[in-house]
């Protein structure tokens, strides 16, 4: 046998290294991360503010296998008695605007008011281009270090009215935990912000200088649904266009009539950047929410928000069990195919089908 002691391949003790995890540590890591935690065990967890039972309860609300949704359904009823005490807050605005940069120096400014901020994201999009929103999390850096802050991404799906679903259901978890203030963000480019629109209290508006995009936010009717337009990056060379963008906007509102509870909505200019205007920002918003409490627009929003919500996901899952069942799989080809073949109408086509149910 050939000694290969002496030989450059042959391998040495190498020097015992101490353990990396302190054990009680890892013992409590493992029980957090049981597999099947029992409904009251992530209920008592969320009550007491378990980051961990939160994610794991959110992940739960997120799947489509229907025993995860029977566990999220039942977590969500044992939660509910201790949530809708938070203040919701929807954040739109293009692709560009500094939302993000937005968002954390806005959350920092809450958490440091002792505020407990939760920040959900609704992109409907993350389906196509997949790290639009999950970049979220790394961009807030110091945001997602805050023991007093919470961020989650929604799911990428093909359906909008399935992922604005989840985000509700999350606020309820979210508010559960102890969070008092919910921050909802949208990328701003499609039907995401009627979604975020129907599930906050105050909307809000991020834009950038420049006339074009004045014209679009009008063409749009976003406007119409903002209680407040923030200018941002208003610093340096930029501070000048946005106040002329800030005159474009205030006389663009005054188009509209005031809102139901008597606010009438404002502009703002900001740097996030810079952390300048981002004070006047939060004392408007709640003042827009005092007001709202006052006159009780605030519960009667929220009760039609409810209303809204409950009709659109017996929508939803009415439109789901209609695609589920094997009668509609087997037939919609056929009727496709009589379709394509100019042997049918989509009007017949659509009643034949829907009279198998």
């Amino acid at each position: 046998m050939i000694d290969n002691s002496n030989s450059a391949l042959h391998e040495k003790d190498g020097i015992p290294q101490p353990e990396t995890t302190n054990k009680n540590s890892a013992k409590k890591i493992k029980l957090n991360r049981r597999k099947h935690p029992t409904v009251n065990e992530f209920v008592t967890g969320i009550l007491n503010g378990n980051i961990t039972f939160l994610s794991r309860a959110i992940t739960l609300v997120e799947s489509t296998n229907k025993n995860h949704q029977k566990k999220a359904n039942e977590i969500l009823e044992q939660c509910l008695p201790y949530a809708n005490k938070s203040v919701r807050i929807g954040i739109t605005g293009v692709p560009g605007v500094g939302k993000s940069t937005f968002i954390e120096t806005f959350g920092k400014h809450l958490t440091g008011l002792g505020k407990k901020v939760a920040v959900l994201a609704v992109d409907p999009s993350s389906s196509v281009n997949k790290g639009s929103i999950l970049g979220d999390k790394t961009r807030m850096e110091q945001l997602v270090t805050d023991e007093n802050a919470f961020i989650r991404p929604s799911p990428s799906g093909t359906s909008l009215g399935g992922v604005a679903q989840k985000t509700r259901e999350s606020i309820i978890l979210c508010e559960a935990a102890g969070f008092d203030t919910i921050i909802i963000e949208t990328v701003g480019v499609g039907q995401s912000e009627t979604a975020v629109h129907s599930m906050v209290d105050f909307f809000l508006l991020l834009k950038l200088f420049g006339a074009g995009d004045e014209l679009q936010g009008i063409k749009r009717g976003i406007i119409e649904m903002a209680d407040a337009i923030v200018i941002n990056k208003a610093d340096g060379d930029n501070i000048k266009n946005a106040k002329i963008a800030k005159v474009a906007f205030t006389k663009a509102l005054h188009l509209y009539p005031p809102k139901e509870n008597g606010w009438q909505p404002k502009v703002l200019t900001a740097s996030a950047l810079n952390n300048l205007g981002i004070e006047k920002i939060q004392k408007m918003i709640w003042e827009y929410i005092n007001l709202s409490k006052e006159n009780d627009f605030f519960n009667k929003k929220r009760n039609q928000q409810n209303k809204h919500w409950l009709y659109a996901t017996i929508e939803q899952e009415l439109k789901s069990r209609f695609y589920d069942d094997s009668k509609t799989k087997n037939l919609l080809p056929l009727e496709i195919s009589k379709l394509e073949n100019g042997k049918t109408t989509p009007f017949n086509a659509a009643k034949r089908l829907l009279d198998l149910q």
